[in-house]
């Protein structure tokens, strides 16, 4: 009784630690990690449209195209969690579309949301939620205007990153005549920003320059089933911090419809562009 009592218990403290031990946790320069934070850069919430003092109380509807760029053949091959595997399946879309929606309170404080909902386009099934909390204040007699910004990103996306269709048929991949995967990535950005807008024109041209800092805790996870049926869910964890820098110009077509356009990059990594229509309505005149 006691042996069996010892058996179980040494099953129980064994097994989880077996499951654990695919589990990969790469360097911060390692290819793993450059991958995660290449595509980090579009779905960081940035302001894409410069800072402004809004009526309290209106209300924003805004729609963001964002550019994704190709991550390149190398950067896809994975150095630690992977070592052999050739370039993961990562350049599934060209872009992103991001509804954005804004509340104008008092003081020029801003609060922002957006949600990108779980739509399957090109295999990718996106679950994104972006939250911005921001203060714009004016500097001086020359309308310029100083911003403190805040922003986080959660949610997740799925997709075929580890096994796509093609790979399932190749006799030389670990992937051959298993089930195509539908993997899982996360990439928990949270954001702090500090921007100047520089209004010409009587504020209906918005020039803006800002920088920030990023926190990313990227979270990867297969999901993949085998020719054997052994289903694979290890998980690829690592934490990166990036500086990041932006500027672009808002254009006030009329007082409520605005048209912006922004680069976004985060040096080492990636430089973005972003396009951005607002529409705004209500609020005290």
């Amino acid at each position: 009784m006691r042996a069996l009592s010892a058996t179980a218990l040494a099953l129980v403290l064994v097994v989880p630690a077996v499951s654990a031990q695919g589990n990969c946790y790469p360097a911060t320069d390692s290819h793993e990690a450059d991958l995660f934070a290449h595509f980090a850069v579009p779905l960081a919430y940035g302001p894409a449209q410069a800072p402004w003092v809004y009526r309290p109380g209106s209300v924003q509807f805004g729609l963001e195209a964002a550019l994704i760029p190709d991550a390149g053949d190398e950067m896809a091959t994975p150095t630690t969690c992977r070592p052999g595997k050739g370039p993961e399946n990562v350049n599934l879309l060209p872009g992103l579309l991001r509804p954005r929606l804004a509340y104008a309170l008092p003081e020029g404080v801003l609060l922002e949301a957006s949600w990108i909902p779980p739509v399957r386009v090109n295999e990718v099934k996106a679950n994104f939620v972006s939250v911005a909390l921001s203060r714009s204040v004016p500097l001086g007699d020359a309308g310029t205007l100083f911003t403190g910004r805040l922003h986080a990103t959660i949610g997740s996306m799925h997709a075929p990153i580890t096994c796509p269709d093609d790979a399932l048929a190749d006799s030389l991949s670990e992937c051959y005549q298993g089930t195509r995967s539908n993997d899982r990535f996360s990439p928990n950005i949270l954001g702090a920003e500090l921007a100047f807008t520089f209004p010409r024109a009587n504020g209906r041209f918005r020039p803006y320059v800002g920088a920030g800092y990023n926190i990313l805790r990227p979270r990867f996870q297969v999901h993949f089933r085998n020719a054997q049926g052994t289903l694979d869910r290890r998980k690829v964890e690592v934490n990166l911090r990036r500086v990041a820098v932006f500027g672009g110009a808002t254009y006030a077509l009329s007082p409520d419809f605005l048209l912006s356009g922004e680069a976004y990059s985060t040096p080492s990594d990636l430089v973005t562009a972003r396009v951005r229509l607002t529409i705004v309505t209500g609020g005290a005149r």
